[in-house]
């Protein structure tokens, strides 16, 4: 497909439109977690057993995707498997190991959910030519790498809030504007984490 002529855009209008994105995705992930009635970690775990197929997640795996500790990961798949979301099956080649599964109703559902919305993207993707997807895919891949070096390097399990300053701040009277999808995070532990969007259910 040829490529269509895009108006000029700076790195704050992108990042602007990129922030704008987020919100409406971290909202719709509450609505749909409360649907399935699952919280949006949960639901985001889910996202990452279904996209990884055939090839099983141990606990392991899923926890570093998640950005939560192992113990945090444990309690996740209780409630998933008591949800009917998951099933923990040995792994054959190490039987001190688990491996999770998605159970195949339960990803029915979610897929019911997502797939109209993936649709829709996939047709907007089809207004680009494969250039301009090919240097979309590379922004992504290197945003969430770099997404989730960042969580890597401030969520730390032995995170600790810093010490109060030694003096009052002065009262600044033009505080900078927040990115939009700052105003919605929520306020949980670092080491609790959660996914900054459920992976792909395409």
């Amino acid at each position: 497909m040829q490529a269509k002529p895009r108006q000029p855009a700076t790195p704050a209008e992108a990042l602007s439109a990129m922030d704008h994105l987020i919100a409406t995705s971290m909202i719709g992930q509450q609505e749909m977690a409360q649907q399935v009635g699952l919280n949006v970690t949960d639901l985001t775990c889910f996202g990452y057993v279904i996209e990884a197929d055939e090839d099983l997640l141990t606990a392991g795996d899923l926890a570093a995707r998640a950005h939560v500790t192992t113990g945090a990961v444990t309690g996740i798949l209780n409630r998933l498997e008591r949800a009917g979301y998951v099933t923990r099956r040995p792994d054959p080649t190490d039987r001190r190991r688990v491996r999770v599964a998605a159970e195949p109703d339960a990803e029915a559902r979610i897929r019911e959910l997502y797939e109209p919305y993936y649709a829709r993207l996939h047709a907007l993707f089809a207004e680009y030519s494969p250039a301009e997807v090919a240097v979309l895919t590379d922004w992504f891949t290197r945003a969430s790498a770099l997404a989730a070096g960042y969580l890597e390097e401030h969520c730390r399990t032995d995170w600790a809030p810093p010490p109060p300053p030694p003096h009052p701040p002065k009262k600044n009277h033009n505080p900078p504007r927040l990115p939009p999808f700052l105003l919605l995070l929520p306020p949980v532990a670092p080491t609790v984490g959660v996914g900054l969007a459920t992976p792909s259910v395409r």
